[in-house]
């Protein structure tokens, strides 16, 4: 039986929202990205060329990527600040939820995944996005999520523990991996147990 994607509801924590990624958002996208504070960012290259990819590859936020261990289905999101509360930038940065229970997800990718972009942090965007995926998380009868990141990335894995997951451990990447090909060598993994 295919993987059915359910409608997540509204996703919202006071400013911060969860939404579709839209072609409408390009222009708030590049502006972010190319906001002061974010200099020497790795964000700050982003090109309209790829956002427009990226849209082509994920309609409505759905995306099943490809992998060794068969095929992941992902929601993905864009953080959109609501403008009643007037914030710097419009759009605070990206998350995405993989659903499924396998090795790779487990131990390298991760269940959750984001990116919050320069001007937009210290305010626990990444946290609070992630407390709003937890539910559909549940909806598709996941009992756990686990979240890595890189052992240097030390605001991402405060954001974990204020998520008040339990860090596991530190491995290494294999070399045939693909975020060890894009220069990762090692992940820290980080797990909750859902209430389902």
């Amino acid at each position: 039986m295919s993987f059915q994607f359910l409608d997540p509801g509204p996703l919202i924590d006071r400013e911060l929202e969860l939404i579709v990624p839209e072609a409408k958002w390009t222009n708030e996208i590049l502006r972010t990205c190319a906001h002061p504070l974010g200099r020497g960012d790795s964000t700050a290259k982003t090109t309209r060329q790829q956002i427009e990819d990226y849209l082509r590859a994920a309609p409505n936020g759905h995306f099943i990527r490809d992998s060794a261990a068969g095929q992941i289905p992902q929601y993905l999101f864009w953080m959109k600040l609501r403008s009643e509360y007037k914030p710097i930038v419009t759009i605070a940065g990206s998350i995405s939820l993989r659903i499924g229970d396998n090795e790779d997800l487990r131990m390298y990718l991760g269940h959750i995944g984001y990116n919050v972009f320069p001007a937009a942090r210290g305010h626990h965007y990444a946290e609070r996005a992630c407390r709003l995926l937890f539910p559909l998380a549940q909806r598709h009868g996941m009992r756990e999520i686990w979240i890595t990141c890189n052992p240097d990335n030390i605001a991402s894995r405060k954001t974990c523990e204020r998520l008040g997951m339990s860090y596991i451990q530190t491995v290494d990447l294999p070399s045939d991996h693909i975020l060890y090909q894009r220069g990762e060598r090692q992940k820290c993994r980080y797990r909750i147990d859902l209430n389902v």
